[in-house]
């Protein structure tokens, strides 16, 4: 006897697969098993138990025929607007180009598309298009209003280079420092709860605080103190002190421009150690060209915002711990210099 052969249900009208779909949710409600109307009409087992998902989360619409094809009164792009366009993405701000929103968002691109192509768009294509022209959505690295261009240019084409060399010639070890302040009530990341619902996270309402001070270098060095008093110049000279202690050897140190480390204090105390230690500043207001704030983001997140501390002494143990556990890993270390506004440091 001839084996019959089921015709594949794909190569069917559109019609008639929107009628098979009816009829094996109707045969399966009717009793019927999956398997058996799965073989009886000639689809995949899996497919029947997916019309069926669909047909309870949206009832029989969702088995209806669907629109095939581009959807009526979609637009396209050209290739030359599409690359004015991105352009300006990567250039301009949203607020730079009259437009009411602080992020590129798709909301914003839509808008910055109308507005310069006269093409309307739903949400859903710009999204395509952002993906097609190579763009992702990232959080974005805070700049000051009032950084001078000009001044991180010349910090990274002349003066850092310069102080490279120079600590070449002299067998100098290059460290980047920074100082932080850090809040019992900080919090870092999420937490999952019921839709709808914030999860509250229980803590006490007394908030203490502690400071910490560090240096590293590209090589894997991290040296650290923690303290409870503000950040002062007697502060900062103890941690000079340790650092040129520690090393033995002539070191750089490459600072922001805070006022402590500027003070006259320490400039004295500086030219007075300067066959130890030498000071040096990076432009103002330009914090993403320091390694160390990258340091100061992960204590914040790891040490402090994962785990609630119950008074100061807890605090500053949690800090010390992570960043002992820190310096006896070098890797760690040197992945700080890894993000893309401070590889020129790795050298």
């Amino acid at each position: 006897m001839e084996k019959s052969k089921t015709k594949d249900a794909r190569s069917l009208s559109r019609d008639a697969q929107e009628a098979i779909r009816l009829k094996v949710v109707a045969a399966v409600f009717g009793g019927m098993k999956i398997n058996d109307a799965a073989r009886i009409f000639g689809v995949h087992r899996g497919t029947v138990s997916m019309w069926l998902k669909k047909h309870r989360e949206l009832g029989p619409k969702a088995l209806r025929k669907q629109r095939q094809g581009r959807p009526a009164g979609k637009k396209m792009i050209s290739p030359k607007p599409a690359r004015q366009v991105a352009r300006l993405i990567t250039d301009k701000t949203p607020d730079q180009l009259k437009l009411p929103f602080m992020l590129w968002t798709r909301e914003a691109v839509r808008e910055l598309v109308q507005k310069r192509t006269g093409v309307v768009a739903s949400l859903m294509t710009v999204g395509r298009w952002l993906k097609e022209w190579g763009f992702t959505p990232q959080k974005p690295v805070r700049r000051a209003f009032e950084q001078d261009p000009e001044a991180v240019r010349r910090w990274l084409d002349e003066e850092y280079p310069a102080i490279r060399r120079a600590a070449k010639r002299e067998g100098a070890e290059i460290h980047w420092g920074d100082e932080m302040g850090m809040r019992s009530d900080h919090q870092s990341g999420t937490s999952y709860g019921l839709r709808g619902r914030t999860p509250v996270i229980p803590g006490t309402g007394q908030r203490f605080r502690c400071n910490m001070i560090s240096s590293l270098t590209n090589r894997g060095r991290l040296s650290f103190m923690v303290f409870k008093e503000r950040f002062r110049v007697g502060v900062f000279l103890k941690f000079l002190r340790r650092l040129v202690k520690q090393s033995g050897r002539l070191l750089y140190l490459i600072i922001d421009g805070h006022p402590v480390h500027k003070a006259a204090k320490v400039k004295k105390w500086a030219i007075e150690h300067q066959h130890e230690i030498r000071l040096f500043y990076l432009p103002a207001y330009s914090p993403e060209l320091n390694p160390d704030e990258f340091l100061n983001h992960d204590v914040k997140a790891n040490a402090v915002g994962r785990r609630r501390a119950e008074n100061q002494g807890e605090l500053m143990a949690d800090v010390r711990g992570y960043l002992r556990s820190t310096q006896k890993q070098p890797g760690v270390v040197t992945k700080f210099f890894h993000a893309p506004s401070v590889k020129y440091a790795m050298i």
